[in-house]
């Protein structure tokens, strides 16, 4: 079993298994190693390596840049010890995981289309699902070689139920087996649960949900715990969800279902962005974070904000949140994905 050292900190932890990523070694022992997307893309789980040999997941993983290959470093989601090895990565408290992740096999029970290109999977596990509202899991789909990033859409519960909503992605290899070729009753494994964009009900301020794509996922989470939490009783959530078309807008049934809640009160509000579509569309027009603003704008300050979507949307709404309208970084929580 590998032992991994972290020169800056004085830290160290095993890499147990032998299929596992240093990443997850790390915070499967309670370590709080930087990380974010867990899947190549983001670069916040980079370490330099000083010493040791390193089998490498993934090469052209876009979270690392050439410069970054030129200094030795790797990124820890992408990179199997297979010697002993001593690295310089950054660690912090707030990524130690709350709950603790474990790989688990689950059956599909259920896939329900929402949208053309949306669907709801459920999936049985044969113990409790134990995660928080607004985190990912991993998914290991047979046949693919990587694992992929889902966030669930339901909540925690005893049942052994996880729900997510994924988006097909065009000649995706996940995707296409997902939606064209698993069955009721066939098996893949979970890793996790993960992710720092979860629910904080212990703060006093409104929350707003900002989603688009298939980032509806795990603001469902967030807004249906809210809206069943009494001790969220009296504050507001508004959801916002943003997409090209008419038909890609989604959510708003779920999100009634929350008015008879004893949580938060949940308003749902939702725009369409591309001008050349929608000619009978009445409502609302426009990037998701401009009508975050229009509806919003110099009471944000004051919210609690979760983000997931695509990338370019994002960051858009982050720069509105925080340069635009002066909120707070610690009151905006998203976890990054490519």
């Amino acid at each position: 079993m590998p032992l991994i050292e972290i020169e800056n900190t004085g830290e160290r932890f095993q890499q147990n298994d032998i299929d596992d990523c240093i990443l997850r070694a790390g915070l499967a022992s309670g370590l709080g190693l930087s990380y974010e997307c867990n899947s190549g893309g983001c670069g916040s789980c980079k370490f330099e390596l000083l010493e040791g040999e390193v089998e490498t997941l993934w090469a052209d993983a876009p979270g690392l840049s050439a410069r970054d290959i030129k200094k030795n470093r790797r990124l820890a989601c992408q990179s199997r010890a297979l010697t002993d090895l001593r690295i310089k990565m950054h660690t912090a408290p707030e990524f130690c995981l709350p709950v603790l992740a474990k790989r688990q096999s689950l059956s599909l029970l259920e896939r329900r289309a929402v949208t053309d290109d949306i669907a709801e999977f459920r999936f049985q596990v044969d113990n409790e699902a134990v995660f928080l509202p607004g985190q990912y899991a991993l998914l290991h789909v047979p046949g693919v070689d990587s694992p992929r990033a889902y966030s669930m859409s339901n909540l925690p519960n005893q049942n052994g139920e996880w729900a997510f909503w994924i988006r097909r992605v065009a000649n995706g290899a996940a995707t296409t087996v997902l939606f064209d070729q698993l069955r009721r009753g066939d098996r893949l494994i979970l890793d996790g649960p993960y992710g720092m964009a979860y629910l904080r009900p212990d703060s006093p301020r409104d929350v707003v949900c900002i989603a688009g794509g298939s980032g509806i996922s795990p603001m469902l989470s967030i807004a249906r715990a809210a809206a069943s939490d009494p001790a969220m009783a009296g504050r507001r959530l508004d959801f916002f969800f943003g997409g090209r078309r008419p038909a890609d807008l989604c959510g708003q049934l779920e999100l009634a279902e929350l008015s008879r809640g004893p949580g938060a009160l949940v308003t749902y509000h939702c725009s369409i962005s591309d001008p050349d579509v929608g000619s009978g569309w009445s409502g609302e027009r426009g990037f998701i974070h401009e009508l975050v603003q229009r509806q919003l704008g110099g009471q944000l300050s004051n919210r609690e904000c979760y983000l997931a979507g695509p990338p370019p949307m994002v960051q858009a709404t982050q720069r509105a949140l925080l340069l635009d309208e002066g909120v707070s970084q610690d009151q905006v929580h998203f976890d990054r994905f490519f």
